[in-house]
């Protein structure tokens, strides 16, 4: 039924905590006609499966004062006057306004009818919607937060203590809105994406220029784009010549350069030239459409460290009422003031309540995974964010991801008189006929040196497995291939040629007719720049192996891995093939990230524990197949992954210790009587807004 639901995805403003969210969803699923619904926390989103109008939603939300709009509608809301200062925290500054003429009334006239009316209209005004729900929540036996607080600030009426209990409901109010604007600085790494692309476009149709809203664009349309404008739109560069900064999207600061027949992506700048792009996706399909939906995914994923608080919460607060219970019974059995110990009861109630705990984690999360983002690192939740910490082996697919996947000849030996251009010609001829990536760095080259060949009739080409190709031209039948194809030329002086050339991780190919050899030509993938000193800095910061995979000559591939600093070199490998080591490697290593180009590696990209795409800004199956993206070519992104993930899980931990360690010394102030309702919400907002302060100091890691 639920996958035959219509599905709506709505923005929820106002959440004012985790619990709340979690209230919010049961209620939603309670509306007719409503299948199922989730709420994403951390995205501010619910998904509904059925049929709700946002009023039925907001109805359901009303307990929270929540704001409910549809998700397309983001940019709409943005152009809303936002409230004043005052309007805001109205609740919070009447409640404190109230409070000061219960303090200035109880000075002035003891606790008379005025300073009583004053605290008790202070607690009903800035506790409206805490009571509204703890109350709720009472009844139900659903015991959360809220229940706590409520539970707290009513005992503390009953036995007099009305101003503690203002004071009480002004902090939880104050806290209340820390934790709101916690989570919403951390949201705000994801609004800054969805700022990044323009909302019109320049489009040229039927010769006439327009500005069109990017929903109004279809494919096929051609945008203008001006210098120093962003692209609106995914597309093709069908005219003009320009350098584009894609930081937004790839994270790469250096401008790239793009002519007719590049790809652009919206949310990228245009520096110096006009360009006329060819829009090649709808709006919600672009690239940086893409990514925010998947970030917005990947926070609402739990963590393994999330959903160990989230049970551990469901436990620590039945306790902590039982333990509120108990302080409040047992002094007074044994001759203990009533009165003193359930106040200490109600102040243990209130330094229990959960809040700084079960933001701890998320806080953390969802600010690292928008710092990724906005770095050009795609991480598609807190489990893979976890994970990235802990690796002990990294496995590369080499073309592509180690070396530039752009073959070019590096050498030519000559082994005849006869004229070079006419040989290059005739090789030229014959190898654009073949598809293999060797072929197009050979007639590359030739074109390189404007040697024409187009022209040259070649006939009965022939591919021959294994080992190269053949064709003949004006009745001479030329081989071009490798060292099998030509078992009986041979001499001593072009093996040792041909060997020294595959020592230095060169693809060696020989051409020759007429039993007779004519030249040899070695072509080379060209190590990127920074695979070296990625590689180092790995195993710096702990990764024990680092193994690259390839299906190229084990003197290539070895000479390749020298080059670059890995550990392990496995070569001549078809991708079942890798699939197999990478299997082996998790059962040796436990821990075993697999670094590919998210299409032929996919099965192994699988396997791995963590599976990292490279270039996720230009494929879509980078996107979809990996655990972790890296948007831009740029190795240089794993250390600072790693990094990140490893600052994340040492401040989830630092956050879980502040809040329960606050807590704990709160609470050991109950033995000498000494814990007030006063400094037990002050504890409790202490933790929240130092868990909060911390988790948003991921924002400031950067590459190393």
């Amino acid at each position: 039924m639920e996958e035959r639901a219509e599905k709506h995805v709505f923005r929820v403003q106002g959440f004012s905590c985790a619990n709340c969210a979690g209230t919010f969803e049961k209620n939603v699923k309670k509306i007719n006609g409503v299948a199922d619904a989730k709420v994403n926390f951390a995205a501010a989103k619910i998904t509904v499966h059925g049929s709700a109008s946002v009023q039925e939603l907001e109805k359901a939300g009303a307990f929270d004062q929540l704001k409910i709009r549809p998700d397309d509608a983001y940019e709409e809301e943005r152009v809303v006057k936002k409230p004043s200062f005052f309007k805001k925290y109205m609740n919070v500054l009447l409640a404190l306004l109230f409070f000061l003429f219960g303090v200035a009334s109880q000075m002035i006239n003891g606790h008379d009818i005025f300073t009583f009316l004053a605290f008790a209209t202070s607690m009903a005004v800035g506790g409206y919607s805490l009571f509204k729900v703890g109350l709720m929540n009472l009844i139900r036996f659903q015991f959360d937060m809220k229940t706590l607080m409520t539970v707290a600030v009513i005992g503390a009426a009953i036995i007099g203590e009305w101003a503690e209990g203002a004071i009480v409901v002004i902090l939880f109010a104050i806290s209340e809105q820390l934790e709101r604007f916690s989570m919403e600085r951390a949201r705000q790494s994801i609004r800054s994406l969805m700022d990044i692309a323009p909302k019109e476009a320049l489009i040229k149709r039927n010769g006439i220029e327009v500005t069109v809203h990017v929903k109004d664009i279809a494919i096929g349309d051609i945008m203008l784009i001006k210098p120093g404008q962003k692209i609106a739109m995914d597309g093709v560069v069908v005219s003009g010549h320009s350098s584009v900064s894609q930081a937004a999207i790839t994270g790469e600061s250096i401008p790239a350069e793009k002519n007719v027949a590049d790809e652009v992506f919206a949310g990228t700048l245009n520096k110096e030239g006009f360009l006329e792009v060819q829009v090649t996706k709808h709006v919600e399909d672009t690239t940086i459409s893409k990514v925010i939906h998947l970030v917005e995914e990947a926070q609402a994923e739990r963590a393994p460290a999330q959903a160990f608080i989230d049970r551990f919460a469901q436990y620590y607060t039945p306790a902590i009422m039982a333990v509120a219970a108990l302080v409040a019974v047992l002094p007074p059995l044994y001759g203990a003031s009533w009165e003193t110990w359930i106040y200490q009861g109600l102040a243990v109630l209130v330094v229990g309540c959960p809040c700084a705990l079960v933001i701890s984690t998320p806080v953390s999360i969802v600010t690292a995974i928008g710092n990724a983002a906005k770095n050009g690192v795609l991480i598609k939740g807190g489990a893979y964010l976890e994970e990235a910490g802990s690796l002990k082996a990294m496995a590369f697919d080499k073309t592509g991801t180690l070396t530039k996947g752009v073959p070019t000849v590096t050498d030519y030996l000559r082994f005849t008189q006869e004229n070079e251009r006419e040989i290059l010609a005739n090789i030229a001829a014959i190898e654009s006929r073949s598809q293999h990536p060797v072929a197009s760095a050979i007639v590359k080259k030739v074109e390189g040196e404007k040697i024409p060949y187009e022209t040259i009739a070649v006939e009965n080409f022939t591919s021959i497995t294994g080992k190269g190709i053949q064709g003949t031209i004006q009745q001479e039948t030329y081989f071009i291939g490798n060292l099998n194809l030509f078992p009986n030329l041979l001499n001593s002086s072009i093996h040792s040629e041909v060997h020294q050339l595959q020592q230095q991780g060169k693809t060696v190919m020989i051409a020759g007719k007429d039993e007779r050899i004519l030249a040899i030509i070695a072509v080379a993938d060209e190590v990127r720049d920074t695979s070296k000193e990625v590689i180092s800095k790995l195993h710096d910061i702990g990764v024990r192996k680092t193994i690259m995979l390839t299906g190229d000559n084990k003197d290539t591939a070895e000479a390749i891995g020298h080059e670059v600093g890995v550990t392990h070199v496995q070569a001549h490998l078809l991708p079942e093939d890798k699939l197999t080591f990478i299997k082996g490697f998790r059962n040796k290593y436990k821990k075993v990230a697999m670094i590919g180009d998210g299409v032929n590696d996919a099965p192994a990209l699988a396997a791995s524990t963590l599976g990292i795409s490279m270039g996720g800004a230009g494929t879509d199956t980078a996107l979809e197949t990996a655990d972790v993206a890296l948007m831009g070519d740029d190795l240089r992104k794993l250390p600072f992954t790693i990094k990140l993930s490893r600052r994340t899980l040492a401040i989830i931990k630092q956050n879980i210790v502040l809040s329960l360690g606050i807590k704990v010394l709160a609470l050991l102030l109950v033995a000498p009587g000494w814990l007030t309702l006063w400094i037990a919400i002050l504890a409790d907002m202490g933790a929240t807004l130092l868990v909060t302060l911390n988790g948003l100091r991921l924002l400031r890691v950067k590459e190393a």
